[in-house]
């Protein structure tokens, strides 16, 4: 933004335009985010590298423009204004400290690294061989150490006091106010009680599930993930699913979110459960509040909460036995042979809780140790007492010790996810938070919306769409992930609901 295109206007005028920009911007972002993964060809990847980093860069500058500081000091020091304007300064306020901490030139080269990052893991993963992605996992965690070395004194500034860590500044780019401090603990108590919750479960014989063997035709199982799309409310006219080798949502404004599922023929529910949470995701970004599109206020109120959207719709509707008595009629139209299947035999086996090493496909009990296992390996990384060269022996080694299983190759292990790519350190932790969100917001619809169940059962599934966009998607950023969660369930972050969820679930209901 130059001070010469913007002469004339007042403060109000150009927080607006700055505001109104980087919101665009950030939809190209994802844009071509969304299209690297998806059709992209592959030579197109170096190009790529430069036209994401130019984007960056110019959500950069525009941040980090004189004028827009004067403007936002002169808006902030005056007198009245509407709840709604203090509130986007805030906001807006927040996003330009961060900006105008990390210089440009650093912006830019993590974006490179990221496109290249992102082919190296593809390459690796060909080769089933981590020594092929290392270099740019490296390359990746010293900008990122940089980028939280910028970040750390506005973290210290905008806190209460308490000491910062550098893992602490990307945690806060996923979770806005989220500390190792906090975090820790928390994790550690799960651990707890997960640990010995999973050891019982999986010591009982477990669900059969030999109807889900074999081939489940391709074009069947994509119809039917439309359907699921289409059941769970997500419009198709403000959106669009297409296929990606890691599932993803981008959403470039409440008019166009775009999700993405992976089928494969002999593996039905991945698609189905991918879809679900996927479809999730594109419900809070389709109920974001489209009058807010071009407004700081107009997002999500973090990566945490967000996950806690397409995990509740995944797993406390998609896995229970309600969501199957209304789904599985459905499904077996696409598939007769499991018209003999009952709704009780379907809901055990999209419930086997097995050790598994793949985060990706993990049951409900076992899943927070997956991220527990990544969250004290990136921890390890930015505290220096763990290497990039020894980090596929420390996940196999995690692995064996958290989940009683190690993996039998780099790509069951390191390679499997696509987050280290892009150098997302401080992302996988919002998962867990995610899942304890989740269990408190669904908890809390359950109360507000009588016979809930039956609706479920029945394919009724707007009621609770709605309530979901009236009590989160429709607050945008407005308040703090935890606040909307407290307002909305009268409790903040706990694993309270959650565990009672689990133990009703595995020891009661499929007891």
């Amino acid at each position: 933004m130059s001070t010469a295109a913007l002469a004339g206007e007042g403060p109000l005028e150009t927080v607006a335009r700055a505001m109104a920009e980087v919101r665009a911007l950030n939809g190209v972002l994802n844009l071509l985010s969304w299209d690297q993964e998806t059709y992209m060809p592959p030579r197109g990847a170096a190009g790529r590298g430069e036209q994401l980093a130019a984007v960056e860069g110019a959500i950069h500058d525009r941040l980090t423009s004189p004028l827009l500081e004067e403007s936002l000091s002169a808006l902030e020091g005056a007198p009245g204004g509407e709840p709604d304007r203090a509130l986007a300064l805030r906001e807006l306020r927040r996003d330009v400290a961060r900006a105008v901490a990390v210089p440009g030139e650093l912006v830019r080269a993590i974006a490179r690294a990221q496109a290249e990052g992102h082919v190296a893991w593809t390459a690796a993963r060909e080769e089933g061989r981590y020594s092929r992605f290392a270099p740019a996992l490296d390359r990746l965690l010293s900008l990122r150490k940089e980028q939280a070395a910028a970040l750390g004194p506005v973290l210290s500034r905008g806190g209460r006091g308490e000491p910062v860590e550098p893992y602490d500044a990307l945690l806060d780019l996923s979770e806005p106010g989220m500390r190792v401090a906090r975090l820790e603990p928390l994790f550690e108590n799960l651990q707890g009680w997960l640990v010995p919750l999973l050891d019982r479960i999986v010591a009982r014989p477990p669900p059969e599930d030999g109807f889900l063997k074999g081939r489940f035709e391709d074009a069947a199982q994509w119809r039917f993930t439309l359907e699921l799309l289409e059941l769970i409310g997500f419009d198709a006219k403000a959106g669009r699913q297409d296929r990606s080798v890691h599932p993803f949502t981008s959403g470039l404004d409440p008019g166009d979110v775009r999700v993405t599922t992976r089928i494969y023929e002999d593996r039905p529910l991945s698609a189905i459960f991918s879809t679900l949470h996927e479809g999730g995701h594109g419900l809070y970004e389709q109920g974001l509040p489209a009058e807010e599109r071009l407004s700081v206020l107009g997002a999500a109120a973090s990566f945490g909460l967000h996950e806690s959207q397409s995990r509740l719709w995944e797993n406390q509707v998609g896995r229970s036995l309600a969501f199957w008595r209304g789904a599985l009629p459905r499904l077996s139209r696409h598939f007769p042979a499991l018209g003999d299947v009952s709704p009780e035999r379907f809901f055990r086996a999209v419930n086997r809780v097995e050790r598994s090493p793949v985060r990706v496909d993990a049951d409900e009990v076992s899943y927070n140790l997956h991220i527990v296992l990544r969250f004290e390996l990136e921890l390890s990384l930015f505290r220096g007492s763990l290497s990039v060269a020894d980090l596929a022996s420390a996940f196999d080694e995690r692995s064996e010790r958290l989940l009683g299983v190690r993996p039998k190759s780099d790509l069951l292990g390191v390679l499997q996810d696509i987050h280290w790519s892009y150098g997302l350190f401080g992302y996988f932790p919002t998962y867990t938070l995610g899942n304890l969100y989740a269990a408190s917001l669904f908890a809390a619809a359950g109360r507000a919306l009588p016979g809930l169940e039956e609706a479920i059962a029945e394919g009724r599934l707007l009621p609770l769409r709605d309530w979901l966009r009236r009590n989160v998607h429709e607050i945008g950023r407005r308040l703090t992930a935890e606040e909307i969660v407290r307002d909305a369930a009268c409790t903040g972050l706990s694993d309270g609901d959650f565990r009672a969820y689990l133990e009703r679930k595995y020891l009661v209901e499929l007891a």
